[in-house]
């Protein structure tokens, strides 16, 4: 029998290594996140940069710090690293699914995108595994 934590291992990475398919060329798309910066020291902006490879090429998702501030006034949570590459990573792979893609070198969420595309990311973690 696998140990307990197993499975959420397997479920905290599920947007940190995936494929997409591009809704207009339909090509698939390999995305890989490579790293996370905090941008103020970057760029000088109050938010989290995500860095993917995007079929080889650099895409940054920008979730704003705000986002972390209004989850922990909501829920007493806190919005860890690797739960903030999985909601770049939901964000990515829906924007591409939707046509919104494969030209964009930037993505910046707003503090309501960044905490819809993470209320995505918990229920997929939490929805049961097909056997």
């Amino acid at each position: 029998m696998p140990a307990p934590h197993a499975s959420v291992i397997v479920l905290l990475a599920m947007f940190e290594d995936f494929i997409a398919t591009d809704r207009w060329t339909k090509k698939p798309v390999h995305c890989v996140y490579q790293a996370l910066i905090v941008a103020i020291a970057t760029r000088h902006a109050d938010a989290v940069d995500i860095k993917f490879l995007v079929d080889g090429r650099t895409v940054w998702v920008a979730l704003p710090h705000p986002a972390w501030v209004e989850y922990k006034n909501r829920t007493g949570k806190l919005i860890t690293d690797s739960l903030a590459v999985e909601i770049a990573g939901h964000y990515l792979k829906a924007a591409l699914l939707a046509g919104e893609g494969l030209g964009r070198d930037m993505y910046s969420l707003t503090v309501e995108e960044t905490l819809a595309h993470m209320e995505a990311v918990v229920t997929a973690m939490q929805a049961p595994i097909p056997a």
